[in-house]
């Protein structure tokens, strides 16, 4: 399916390290012609990391979407009774974020604008960045994995001799990820190696 004209969320949370990655693809998606929001996590908003000032990637957000970012709770709720995304994008998702949706805590903007949107049974993505996804986390993906229109990202092992518990998405299947979840279809494989 088409991205041009559709509208597309993309949902980031606090995984800095994948940030380069996902705006580049921001870009990319920018360029299909889709007409892209961002929300942005509390944390991503308030943490300095090596990686980079969060007032910088909310700029660098603004620039490439031509919108300013949802940074609130209250600001992400209507995404559910307006429902106009087409599809949402948690990208980066991190452990932190895959455990509250899988469980229903919605205390983020993030994690509101999902379960907002899914209540209008559109497509959900999930782009996974954790360092315990092969641990503690492996449970909370299982449920997601297994929910009715939550698609992933296809992902795996990025460093298993120094973080064996540790999966990250392949980022640059965004585009083709999102095509195939409007159609209510998951991208194949689902694990594929770096």
């Amino acid at each position: 399916m088409d991205l041009k004209g559709k509208k597309v969320g993309i949902a980031v949370t606090g995984s800095f390290c994948t940030f380069d990655k996902i705006f580049k693809e921001l870009k990319n998606l920018v360029n299909t012609g889709a007409d892209v929001y961002t929300i942005f996590s509390g944390s991503s908003q308030r943490i300095t990391s090596r990686f980079g000032e969060p007032e910088e990637f909310l700029r660098e957000a603004e620039e490439i979407t031509g919108k300013k970012p949802i940074l609130t709770i209250e600001g992400a709720e209507p995404i559910g009774p307006k429902a106009y995304l087409d599809v949402l994008v948690i990208f980066p998702c991190t452990g932190n974020t895959a455990a509250k949706l899988a469980n229903g805590i919605t205390d983020t903007p993030v994690l509101m604008a999902a379960k907002a949107h899914l209540r209008n049974n559109k497509p959900l993505v999930i782009s996974i960045s954790t360092n315990d996804a092969l641990g503690m986390n492996m449970k909370n993906i299982g449920l997601l994995l297994n929910s009715k229109n939550i698609y992933f990202i296809p992902f795996g092992q990025d460093n298993p001799e120094k973080k064996n518990n540790s999966l990250i998405a392949h980022t640059d299947k965004l585009i083709p990820t999102l095509e195939l979840a409007l159609e209510g279809k998951q991208i194949q494989p689902i694990i594929e190696t770096f």
